[in-house]
């Protein structure tokens, strides 16, 4: 019973001397300082979870009965005329003093309760809290400066005045604490109602036509951060990307993004990206799909850089207001394009996503955007955007005979686009027209060469956005869109054209869900499959997405 009673006595004592192992002058048993002491412990793997809890709550209850007894204990106000006493050493000792009394205190009832009990339990127990005091104890030696430093930095009010050199600091050798994951998830039905002239096949939608039911559109997933005062980083990842094959469509993993932002000034104003990122060029190309109102892009512009990536260096500039008014469209739910720059300059490979430079030409792009801001409130952004380069297309046999290469094109096609857009963002109504123009790659209509040919087309549309009482959002949409002109990226380069009409709405009834149903009417040509007739259809997609 002896061992027992002093195996309670130097655990009682550790976890006393543990109370008051840190000068006065550090709050332990309150005080964000305790707190994030028992944070930096957990996070070394010293304390499960269990047990920060505890403590923290403990290291709580204190406080409060600390400052019930100080409001109970403090002395009347002292009249003009009495001096008010002097505070010092005396006041922290007898503070000290009473806390050991108290512990004295609990190791007296716990050794009396002892003497009445042989329950083998409770040597466990005291085992288990023992070698807990001991860790503890370690703990408090390795991370006594750490909290010293925490203690200067906070003041002992709150980790969150800390400047942004003492966080760097402090995260020096963490960078993957700075990184953020986001993500979303599309979930599609579509049918095919109506279908003449040929199968129907869109370009952008692998679940346009009448093999396909239901599946999953995207399931990205993505992780970005500023890792340094001047590096950000974002990569994403598509799980159930889309690929050609032979017996159809193919779900894979694919790389979507993967790039470096490197910061030229403090204010983050100058920066050079450089990896896998969307071209930026049009509108819709830079807005996100987890943004877009339509199932897909328009032919029209996403014909220019299909999938919207590739892999590039660009220089982008933005004043800071103009990169936070950039976010906020996108946050306050007007569903922005992101932040680009006002001005972006830069160069890509021009072969499409994932795809390396087949010529040693790249292609060279600029674009201006500006988002204005007016007295009422309301958001309007314009944009002009092009590119110039060489294009290599591929070939593929037509009735036993393959498309030649015209124009004395050894080293790829031209391949030039200019677009103009404009953005009136839905407050509450809206309205969304881009057009673009060029030239580019096209198969003759005799099927036997591929030339340099004329191309243009466009699209407008209009929504409504009502945002009710309980914060749901319901926004019904109409589109048209036309195109007229070869779509490169297909083997052959086909003269491809669409002349659609489509309406539909998306219901938000909470942040994290939101659901799309949209009816299409129109022609396009079928350029997957030779000889490349033009199909009139009606389909009706429905969708839900899942955003977290």
């Amino acid at each position: 019973m002896r061992l027992k009673h002093s195996r309670i006595s130097r655990v009682l004592t550790a976890l006393a001397a543990v109370a008051i192992a840190l000068p006065p002058s550090l709050p332990v048993a309150a005080g964000p300082a305790m707190e994030k002491l028992f944070l930096i412990m957990k996070a070394k793997g010293t304390l499960s979870q269990e047990e920060y809890d505890l403590l923290v709550a403990a290291s709580r209850e204190e406080d409060k009965e600390k400052d019930k007894a100080a409001v109970a204990a403090a002395p009347a106000p002292a009249s003009p005329a009495s001096p008010a006493p002097a505070a010092g050493p005396t006041s922290n000792t007898s503070a000290l003093e009473k806390r050991l009394a108290q512990t004295e205190s609990k190791v007296g009832h716990l050794e009396n309760a002892l003497n009445h009990s042989g329950d083998p339990a409770l040597e466990k127990r005291l085992s288990q809290a023992e070698s807990k005091v001991g860790n503890l104890e370690n703990a408090i030696s390795n991370t006594r400066g750490q909290v010293e430093e925490i203690s200067k930095i906070t003041d002992n009010t709150s980790p969150s005045t800390m400047s942004a050199a003492e966080l760097d600091t402090l995260l020096a050798d963490k960078w993957y604490e700075r990184l953020k994951m986001k993500g979303y998830l599309q979930v599609r039905a579509e049918s095919v109602m109506k279908e003449s002239g040929g199968v129907l096949h869109s370009q952008n939608d692998p679940f346009a036509n009448d093999q396909s039911s239901i599946g999953i559109r995207r399931g990205r997933l993505a992780f970005s951060g500023d890792v340094t005062n001047h590096l950000y980083l974002y990569f994403q990842a598509d799980y159930f990307a889309s690929v050609n094959a032979t017996n159809g469509s193919q779900n894979v993993l694919q790389a979507r993004d993967y790039y470096a932002d490197i910061s030229l000034d403090p204010a983050r104003e100058h920066r050079v990206r450089m990896g896998l990122s969307k071209v930026p060029f049009g509108y819709q190309t830079m807005q996100s799909s987890q943004n877009r109102l339509a199932l897909e892009r328009p032919e029209a512009i996403s014909t220019a850089v299909e999938g919207e990536r590739d892999f590039g260096v660009y220089y982008m500039w933005a004043p800071y207001e103009i990169r936070e008014r950039f976010k906020n469209l996108v946050k306050m739910g007007l569903r922005g394009s992101g932040d680009y720059g006002l001005v972006a300059l830069g160069a890509y490979s021009g072969q499409g996503i994932n795809r390396p430079d087949t010529n040693g030409q790249p292609h060279w792009i600029a674009r201006a955007t500006y988002p204005f801001e007016f007295d009422n409130g309301q958001f309007l952004e314009l944009g002009i955007s092009g590119y110039a380069g060489k294009f290599n297309t591929t070939t593929a046999p037509i009735n036993g005979v393959t498309p030649k290469n015209g124009n004395g094109a050894n080293r790829g096609f031209t391949d030039t686009r200019v677009a103009i857009s404009g953005v009136l963002f839905p407050q509450p109504f809206g309205i969304e027209t881009e057009w673009n123009w060029g030239r580019g790659p096209q198969l003759s209509n005799d099927m036997r060469t591929i030339n340099v040919a004329s191309l243009s087309g466009g699209y407008v549309q209009a929504n409504y956005r009502q945002v009710f009482a309980s914060q749901r959002e319901l926004i019904p949409f109409v589109r048209w869109q036309t195109y007229n002109g070869g779509r490169k990226f297909a083997a052959n380069a086909p003269k491809d054209k669409v002349n659609e009409v489509g309406f539909g709405f998306r219901f938000i009834p909470y942040p994290e869900l939101e659901l799309t149903a949209m009816y299409m009417h129109g022609m396009r040509t079928n350029t997957n499959l030779a000889p490349y007739n033009n199909v009139n259809y009606d389909y009706l997609g429905v969708q839900a997405q899942v955003n977290f």
